[in-house]
């Protein structure tokens, strides 16, 4: 958690993409949201039904903690669709995003309750994880 998937037309997003977009999800989720990268988990499918395209070349879905600001999700958004649209040429109206707010309470990370926004230092400790350097 957080859980990004991205959905896109068949051959769309081609292999050389994907990893270059994926690290771009974990660095922008990250500088926005101060979560540490090992909690962020992008993933990318053609043509899923779970993540309809509609009238879009590519989808992505993000699932994320609860208790993120609107400008938050707004900036994750803009800076995810960019990354998207720099790495595969498409136009920012072929590419949609939505974001989804999800109680920590609901998600394990590593067989573990996630802990809540701003509390992840502690459960880096507890778990014997080092958090990321500010």
């Amino acid at each position: 958690m957080p859980l990004y998937m991205c959905n896109s037309a068949k051959g769309t997003i081609d292999d050389a993409a994907k990893p270059k977009i994926a690290a771009d999800i974990t660095r922008i989720h990250c500088d926005v949201t101060g979560a540490p990268p090992q909690f962020v988990h992008a993933f990318f499918v053609e043509d899923s039904p779970a993540q309809p395209l509609g009238d879009k070349s590519a989808m992505l879905f993000g699932s994320i903690r609860s208790g993120r600001t609107d400008a938050q999700k707004a900036q994750i958004i803009e800076e995810m669709q960019a990354s998207i649209q720099t790495h595969t040429g498409l136009s920012r109206d072929e590419i949609g995003m939505i974001t989804a707010d999800v109680p920590a309470s609901w998600v394990l990370e590593g067989g573990e309750i996630m802990p809540e926004p701003g509390e992840e230092a502690e459960w880096l400790a507890k778990h014997g994880h080092h958090a990321p350097a500010e």
